[in-house]
């Protein structure tokens, strides 16, 4: 391969200083200049490193001082590696931003000239002849790009290398995290079994103490259930034993009152027939004028109230047939058949009564304890189905129980059912048809009770026999006497006024009125609807028209006149019709202020006919939502003081 000659043109100027071609300097006037060259050149270089120069730049003065160019002969490969060294070190000092020399001029050959032109044109520019001063500033070039690229190849070795150990240290840490991450996962894991271990163990010995707790505290209920058994079979045989007592020291009992009781019946009969006589003796030509008279004065009156109930023969339920015969007396006024029914009934309660007292109802304590249950339940009925159920079927077991004998069960149940029209409130007339209910339940199992509590009714009010008791100064010394005859009660040694007379009367027959129109499935009303037909035309037959009867018969309509309506229909519409006529006229012609109100009351209730609807109460709730019924703390000790007053 021939050898090619290349020439490279220097550069006209370096950073900023102009090379003149021809300069007419001497050897040592050159040599300074380029020291001084040098030096601007290393105050103005942008290189981090300033050029040194390892050689001298002195010349022999032996030398030829004549300006002469560099010839470089080299091979067709040295030709290929120097182009490929000069484009990189141009390209190098192009891309780290030098300005130090500029190489536009320089001549590359391309790819697609021919071989025999690039030689010619390399061996015409080796040939050129250059000076002194353009071969050092080229050879200073040379030299400051291959430092350059040197430097440039050292950074970016140290910058591999860096950046090598950096990726090294990068994943030796990676891999450090993920053995200590590894590593805590089975921590973790031998923690939560090692927690989870401890939480069995704690859990079995939890359970191992619970299982043994629940031993223990079976055993000891075991015991106490057989310990309660003997003492409840050993109270169990006591009781037996007493009661047997009670029952034997009980038959002995009733046995000297029934003794006692027909001795004092005898004797009665002897007193009252003696009675008897010495009073026909006595009032005969009075008594036969006085009769007349009050006879012929009653069948005017009430001759319309003689033939309804003549009218009502037919009727299963015939109330009456002693409509117009009264008792002989001048003072009381009550019909035959009402004066039977209550002597019969009183001498019931005076045989119980003596049975009681016989038994000890008095001066016992447990028979004390046994009222109040009974008066608790009596004051919480309400008007609620289940209600009146629950209280009606506690009060039949206490009542047919063995702890107190029945005789004295009856009286408690009598005289606190009686007790709730003493004083009534708000509660007892929302209520009164529901006492009706529980009553009519009660007595439909216990046939006595039923007697018993009508002879406590008809104590408490005369009203409800029917009777009258007409003033008359001659029976009466005093009206307060006439008063307490007509069961005025006193309190603190004074009569009570007029008005709570009045409630507590209206009181009594809201009762008596709730009771005889109750009619209950399944159970038999022994004092029913007949017996309140009969109390009306008994009323209307015997009655005079005054405040008295005219609240009792308004009381007693508000109550049963719906369900006497629903039974007798048009003779009951002719008895109102006969009360409308002639009872409210009656009233009316008193020309009394007081009884203003009630007039209005009995005259609205037949006017507007109130009897066709049901009154407040009358069907019972099916829900449970009621308001109890709290009497009076004072209810009892005033029927009880009632009772000492009456009886």
């Amino acid at each position: 391969m021939g050898a090619v000659k290349l020439q490279l043109p220097l550069p006209k100027s370096v950073d900023g200083v102009t090379l003149d071609p021809n300069p007419d300097w001497t050897f040592d006037a050159l040599l300074v200049k380029l020291n001084s060259i040098e030096k601007k050149l290393n105050a103005s270089s942008k290189f981090p490193i300033p050029f040194t120069k390892t050689e001298s730049r002195q010349l022999s003065a032996s030398k030829n001082n004549s300006r002469r160019g560099f010839v470089m002969q080299v091979s067709d490969d040295d030709v290929e590696d120097m182009d490929r060294n000069t484009k990189l070190e141009v390209g190098d000092h192009l891309l780290m931003g030098g300005k130090r020399f500029a190489c536009d001029e320089i001549y590359l050959s391309d790819s697609d000239q021919s071989e025999e032109g690039l030689n010619i044109e390399l061996q015409h520019d080796l040939m050129d002849k250059v000076g002194l001063v353009e071969s050092a500033l080229s050879e200073l070039a040379h030299d400051h790009q291959l430092t350059i690229a040197e430097e440039m190849r050292d950074q970016l070795s140290a910058l591999e290398a860096q950046l090598t150990d950096e990726s090294e240290k990068f994943a030796s840490t990676l891999e450090r995290v993920e053995r200590n991450t590894e590593a805590q996962r089975e921590m973790n894991r031998k923690l939560d079994m090692q927690y989870q271990r401890k939480i069995a163990e704690a859990l079995d010995d939890h359970l191992t103490t619970v299982q043994r707790d629940h031993e223990h505290r079976s055993q000891i209920e075991k015991r106490r259930i057989r310990d309660d058994a003997a003492r409840e079979e050993a109270k169990r045989k006591e009781k037996v034993l007493q009661e047997e007592k009670a029952r034997q020291e009980r038959i002995k009992a009733e046995t000297k009152v029934q003794a006692r009781l027909e001795a004092e019946k005898v004797e009665k009969e002897k007193a009252a027939a003696l009675e008897a006589e010495r009073k026909a003796a006595k009032e005969a030509a009075a008594a036969a004028a006085s009769e007349k008279k009050s006879s012929e004065s009653v069948t005017t009156a009430f001759s319309e109230a003689s033939k309804v109930s003549r009218d009502v023969t037919s009727q299963p339920a015939r109330p009456i047939s002693d409509g117009q015969k009264h008792s002989t007396g001048n003072t009381i006024r009550v019909t035959q058949n009402a004066q039977k029914l209550e002597e019969k009934r009183l001498a019931v309660y005076n045989e119980i009564a003596a049975q009681n007292e016989a038994l000890g109802l008095g001066s016992n304590k447990a028979y004390r304890k046994f009222e109040m249950e009974i008066a608790r339940r009596i004051r919480t009925i309400t008007g609620s189905k289940e209600n009146v159920r629950v209280k009606a079927d506690e009060l039949i077991k206490l009542i047919s129980g063995s702890t107190c004998p029945q005789s004295i069960s009856i009286a408690m149940f009598a005289q606190k059912v009686v007790s709730l029209c003493v004083k009534p409130t708000g509660s007892f007339n929302s209520a009164v048809y529901a006492y009706g209910r529980v009553i009519v339940h009660v007595t439909s199992k216990v046939p006595l009770a039923m007697e018993i509590l009508i002879t406590e009714l008809n104590k408490v009010c005369i009203y409800t026999v029917p009777k009258y008791i007409i003033y008359s100064e001659a029976a009466f010394q005093t009206k307060e006497a006439y008063y307490k005859a007509i069961r005025y009660a006193e309190e603190d040694g004074k009569i009570e006024s007029t008005d709570s007379y009045v409630d507590r009367l209206s009181g009594c027959m809201k009762l008596y009125g709730a009771l005889v129109q109750t009619e209950v499935d399944g159970c038999q009303n022994l004092h029913g609807l007949r017996e309140g037909w009969a109390w009306i035309a008994r009323f209307l037959n015997v009655f005079p028209a005054n405040l008295y009867t005219a609240a009792a018969l308004q009381a007693f309509l508000e109550m049963a006149g719906f369900a006497l309506h629903k039974r007798y229909k048009t003779q009951f519409r002719k008895l109102l019709d006969i009360i409308a006529r002639d009872f409210l006229t009656a009233l009316k012609d008193r020309g009394d202020a007081k009884l203003i109100k009630v007039i209005v009351s009995l005259r609205s209730y037949i006017e507007s006919n109130q009897f066709l609807n049901e009154p407040e109460g009358w069907r019972l709730r099916s829900s449970l939502e009621s308001h109890n019924f709290a009497p009076d703390s004072d209810h009892d000790q005033q029927y009880h003081y009632q009772q000492n007053r009456f009886y």
